[in-house]
């Protein structure tokens, strides 16, 4: 069984809470919305205290087009992709000794918040000694799911490659994307619980071997997901100023409706229940999500607690923040045979779970 061997976060430098947010959208907004100061309680409900950007909070005063923009995410992202790569590769916190970019036999990039061709990873590979023939997967347009998606498609690669060493590389800027002349009720929300972010993990085949300092989680099973015609529940209205997010007010509903059979039918091919699962690693969408999540599987407040923790401190990230999530579990001094659920929703509207054994 593959294994996940090291997980590393990295935070943007710019941390504003949730006060400097919640002014900065009254300013900008105040002239739209007759009800701002009810609208903005939204800041103060979503259990969110701090989150990170890309850019200082003065540029969210201002207009950009989309190239501005994508160049500001071309640039960062690929700077940030390093900082976590080689935070992954060098974390004494899990792994014994470091492990070489050139050791690596490939690479899963992961975003949906800005565009670029060569992909980043290919401007990353050029910064880093990595192999002239490393396997170059980029995957776009997963969303919050991306994270939980791209852990399935690497245990895929090396359970094909057991030899392989691969990497997980999330990288979202979703601040560059924010639209101070929409005053959707969307847009509003948006601006409320995105951030940014980037988190790196690193999956081996079974044939690796890697002295690790602690357990590690090992795949046992994963299960992908999508609902019919659901294409306008989450995702991005691309238009000449840039990517303008789309919610449906229906998202907690569809979780709790849609994620419990989902959930209940691949735990149940393994001879799992839901009481079974010592850790629920989930990919923390919002506060009313996370509620979602437990009134569909039964789980207390306890099983969500590190979810709702990088919710507070980070806000959502998109794709990595379930790679953040993953880092807390793995911290922990888990015991073997102890298992784990991690999962992710994102648009489509599409779920991933993937079903892990700490070794």
């Amino acid at each position: 069984m593959p294994k996940i061997q090291s997980v590393n976060s990295f935070l943007p430098s710019y941390n504003y809470s949730q006060q400097d947010a919640s002014t900065l959208l009254k300013h900008l907004f105040t002239d739209h919305y007759p009800d701002l100061d009810r609208m903005l309680k939204v800041f103060e409900n979503g259990e969110i205290e701090s989150r990170q950007f890309c850019v200082p909070i003065e540029w969210f005063e201002h207009s950009h087009d989309l190239e501005e923009r994508n160049r500001l995410y071309i640039e960062l992202a690929t700077s940030y992709g390093v900082l976590a790569i080689n935070a992954c590769l060098q974390n004494k916190e899990f792994l014994v000794d470091s492990v070489h970019p050139s050791e690596i036999d490939a690479i899963f990039f992961i975003s949906s918040t800005g565009f670029s061709t060569p992909s980043i990873d290919a401007r990353i590979i050029n910064e880093l000694p990595f192999s002239d023939s490393i396997k170059r997967i980029p995957i776009w347009g997963l969303g919050c799911a991306g994270g939980a998606s791209a852990l399935s498609r690497a245990n895929d690669y090396c359970l094909a490659h057991p030899k392989a060493k691969v990497l997980v590389l999330c990288v979202e800027l979703c601040s560059l994307t924010f639209q101070p002349n929409d005053f959707t009720k969307s847009n509003l929300i948006g601006a409320s619980l995105f951030a940014d972010g980037a988190a790196c993990a690193l999956v081996c085949g079974n044939e690796v071997e890697i002295v690790s300092k602690k357990n590690c989680p090992a795949f046992i099973a994963t299960s992908s997901k999508i609902m019919a015609n659901s294409e306008n529940v989450m995702g991005w209205d691309i238009k000449n100023d840039g990517l303008h997010v789309i919610f449906s007010k229906s998202i907690p509903s569809i979780i709790e409706k849609w994620l419990e059979p989902f959930v209940t039918e691949f735990l149940s091919e393994h001879h799992l229940t839901s009481s079974q699962i010592d850790h629920f690693i989930a990919h923390p969408g919002g506060k009313k999500v996370l509620s979602a999540y437990e009134k569909a599987l039964g789980f207390d407040s306890s099983k969500t607690a590190i979810s709702r923790d990088i919710l507070k401190k980070h806000g959502n990230m998109s794709s990595p923040t379930v790679l953040y999530v993953l880092e807390g579990f793995m911290k922990l001094d888990c015991s073997p045979g102890e298992k784990g659920l991690l999962t992710a929703l994102g648009p489509g509207f599409s779920g991933e779970l993937v079903l892990l054994e700490w070794q």
